[in-house]
C-alpha cells in the first residue's frame, strides 16, 4: 500500500469518527449564551438550551393565601443567589393554588433585586417526559459561572416507570451528584410523586413490603424542602381577585365583584388562585382590557 493510500484511509476513517460522533446523543448539547434570556427551556432531543423570550408569569406580590411558603421558597432562593447552602424544594398539593407561578415569580423577583452580591439566576424549564436527559442538563450548565434553577412543572410518576431513578441519583447519592450552581424546583399535586394506589399495591404484594414502598416514597425524600399547598377559604379567594382587579385596572365595585366571584367559583366547584385569573380575564374581557 502506498504511502498516498494510507493517508487517504487515514483521512476517511477520520470523517467517519467524527461524523458518528456528531450523532452520539448530547453530541451538540450547548450552554446558554447568557445574554440571550433569563430562561430557557431544555430541548432533550436536540441537546439545546432554548431562550424563552418572555415568561408567563404575575409579581411575587400578587399571590396571595401561601404567604409562608413564599418567605420559604424566597428565601431558601435567595441563600443560592449569594452563593449560599440551599435546598431543591418540592412543592405540592392542590391544583390552581400558586405552585408553578410562586417558582417563577420568585426568580424574576431576585433578578431584579440589584442586590449587590447576587449571582445571575437562569430559570431552566425541563419536561417530565425528560427526567431521563437531566444528568446531561447538569454536566452542561455545571461549566457556567451563573446559577441555575433547573424547574419540573406538575411531576409524577406512573407504574412501571423508572425514570424517577435517574432523578434520585441527581438530587442526592450518585456519584457526580449535584452541581454545586444548581437547585432543582418541583411542584406536584401528589406529595410522594407516586400514586398512591401505586405504593398500596407495593405495600400488599411485595415480599418485603417495607422495603418496596421505602423504594417509591424515597424520591421526595431528596428535596431538602417539602412545601404544602392546600386549598384556600372564601375570604382569600376574594382578596387574591381583587388584588389582580387592582393591579389590572378593572374597575368594579366591591359588593358587585363578590357576588360575581362567588358565583364564578360554585360554577366551578372549586376556589383557587387558577379561578380567581381566569374570573378576572372574563372581567377584563368585559371591559375591553387585555391581561
Amino acid at each position: 500500500m502506498t504511502e498516498d493510500n494510507s493517508a487517504a484511509i487515514a483521512a476517511a476513517l477520520a470523517r467517519i469518527a467524527d461524523s458518528l460522533d456528531a450523532l452520539r446523543p448530547g453530541a451538540n448539547a450547548a450552554a446558554p449564551a447568557l445574554t440571550d434570556a433569563d430562561a430557557y427551556h431544555w430541548d432533550a432531543a436536540a441537546g439545546l438550551l432554548v431562550p424563552v423570550a418572555r415568561v408567563s408569569r404575575v409579581p411575587l406580590a400578587m399571590l396571595q393565601g401561601i404567604d409562608d411558603v413564599r418567605e420559604i421558597l424566597l428565601q431558601n432562593t435567595l441563600q443560592f443567589a449569594r452563593g449560599f447552602a440551599a435546598n431543591n424544594a418540592l412543592l405540592w398539593g392542590a391544583r390552581g393554588m400558586g405552585k408553578s407561578s410562586l417558582v417563577k415569580a420568585i426568580h424574576a423577583h431576585i433578578n431584579a433585586l440589584g442586590e449587590p452580591g447576587l449571582k445571575r439566576l437562569i430559570l431552566i424549564e425541563i419536561a417530565r417526559e425528560d427526567i431521563e436527559a437531566l444528568p446531561r442538563l447538569m454536566r452542561v450548565i455545571s461549566r457556567e459561572d451563573a446559577r441555575f434553577i433547573v424547574f419540573c412543572d406538575d411531576l409524577s410518576f406512573d407504574k412501571d416507570e423508572t425514570s424517577y431513578k435517574s432523578l434520585k441519583t441527581i438530587l442526592d447519592g450518585g456519584l457526580e451528584g449535584r452541581p454545586e450552581n444548581v437547585l432543582f424546583y418541583a411542584t406536584s399535586n401528589r406529595r410522594h410523586l407516586m400514586p398512591r394506589d401505586m405504593v398500596e399495591n407495593e405495600r400488599s404484594t411485595a415480599i418485603s413490603p417495607g422495603e418496596a414502598v421505602d423504594e417509591k416514597v424515597s424520591l421526595s425524600d431528596r428535596f431538602g424542602l417539602w412545601l404544602g399547598f392546600h386549598n384556600c377559604d372564601q375570604p382569600t379567594y376574594l382578596a387574591m381577585i381583587r388584588g389582580y382587579c387592582d393591579e389590572y385596572g378593572i374597575v368594579i365595585d366591591d359588593e358587585t365583584l363578590r357576588a360575581r366571584a362567588v358565583e364564578w367559583s360554585m360554577t366551578r366547584g372549586a376556589r383557587s388562585g387558577r379561578v380567581a385569573i381566569q374570573f378576572v380575564r372574563a372581567l377584563a374581557g368585559e371591559q375591553g382590557k387585555a391581561i
